[in-house]
């Protein structure tokens, strides 16, 4: 299975490309889903359908190729799938003492609609109709919530209601004084089928299969928040498998007059932006050229397409994960441990580490991940980081009070 998601800044134009790629991979013959997960949608509009929530096929130009696309619900979701295990919820916080209005406004989690959205893409991506599924995703920031939701619930999920204890049938009731086993046992199970779909979104997310295209325009407000994203996306080791340039101005050629000087200026202005970006990673970087007519509908999204990927193949992926590794070693007091974290970080980025128990955790730029230490360095406390434009290395010495244990 191929997932593919497009991302990039508001209005800078995911959408139609995910569109043209969805129906260049449909015209070479692929089986292909095209998916909005936006919260205001606009796959119905570029591919020029009627689109619901349940998959609909759309033709692809005269080719006699077809594909599938859809516009996931949200509300519809929260709606259903929520209402089951928010109930679970109330109960569990009434059993811990909290009142019937409290456990309600706690039961209103924030993001749950990013991710009953993150979860249908996954029963789709499942069923095994399709070979590929392009997501169409909402602007940076909404997609990086999207993405880190899995495993930051997942941690919560375990810290409040660790899995040995709900495996145990009975033991929430007892904990809770209820002599009600069978709706305690109810809850149980509820929150153990949660604790499996974060698992089955984490794993789709990290999967070598899933990959992240970015697209932008060759700005330097919007290269830079670009740059901000990679950082972002590597810290949850999500692949990134390339970056994709839209609107770039023609080139005026031999042309004069005031508007060739004008196109002239502008070109050489983003050109410049799209050198600071190849220099800065080494990510395929395509580019598109601005269109004189939007392109809406399959037919043109097929020419788009032939533009962006010529003879090359649109679901390239040679994305790896960021390195996450550890050198060093010893078995004395003396031993000196690194833990090499490979992150882009750009040359404005603001970076914070805490050590919290067995886990290292990250910040940049205000986006926090939680990274659980090898057992060898939880046995350790850090004595120094260094950051690069290559990474982050981190230095470990061993703990006296715990290293002979």
């Amino acid at each position: 299975m191929r997932i593919l998601l497009f991302t990039g800044k508001g209005g800078v134009g995911k959408t139609t490309l995910a569109a043209a790629t969805a129906a260049r991979v449909a015209g070479d013959g692929g089986k292909v889903l095209a998916v909005s997960t936006d919260p205001a949608h606009s796959l119905a509009d570029a591919l020029a359908a009627d689109l619901g929530a349940q998959p609909a096929e759309v033709r692809v130009g005269d080719t006699g190729a077809v594909l599938h696309a859809a516009e996931v619900q949200t509300r519809s979701l929260v709606d259903g799938t929520w209402r089951e295990l928010r109930e679970h919820l109330r109960t569990l916080l009434r059993g811990a003492g909290v009142g019937e209005v409290d456990a309600e406004e706690l039961t209103v989690l924030p993001g749950v609609e990013d991710l009953l959205a993150l979860t249908e893409v996954h029963r789709l991506a499942s069923s095994g109709l399709w070979d590929t599924v392009i997501v169409d995703c909402g602007p940076t920031a909404e997609t990086l919530r999207l993405l880190a939701l899995p495993e930051s619930l997942a941690g919560y999920l375990e810290r409040l209601f660790p899995a040995h204890r709900r495996a145990v049938r009975g033991l929430l009731a007892g904990i809770a004084g209820s002599d009600q086993v069978e709706r305690w046992d109810a809850v149980a199970d509820g929150l153990g089928r949660l604790a499996e779909q974060l698992a089955a979104l984490k794993e789709m997310l990290t999967d070598p299969g899933t990959s992240v295209r970015l697209v932008l325009t060759p700005e330097s407000v919007v290269a830079a928040e670009t740059r901000r994203t990679l950082t972002a996306l590597a810290l949850q080791r999500i692949r990134v498998d390339g970056l994709v340039a839209n609107r770039v101005v023609p080139h005026p050629g031999s042309a004069r007059g005031d508007a060739a000087g004008w196109l002239r200026t502008r070109r050489k202005e983003q050109e410049a932006v799209l050198d600071t970006l190849r220099a800065a990673t080494d990510l395929p970087l395509r580019t598109v050229e601005h269109r004189a007519a939007e392109p809406v509908g399959t037919a043109q999204l097929l020419e788009l397409g032939a533009e962006l990927y010529g003879d090359g193949d649109p679901l390239a992926n040679d994305a790896t994960p960021p390195e996450m590794r550890v050198g060093g070693g010893g078995k004395s007091l003396d031993a000196e441990y690194t833990l090499r974290i490979g992150l882009p970080l750009h040359p404005a980025a603001e970076l914070d580490l805490a050590r919290i128990g067995p886990e290292l955790a990250i910040t940049v730029d205000g986006r926090r991940r939680l990274v659980a230490l090898p057992a060898v360095l939880q046995r350790c406390v850090v004595t120094s980081a260094v950051a690069g434009d290559d990474g982050l290395t981190v230095r470990f010495r061993p703990d006296p009070d715990l290293w002979m244990r």
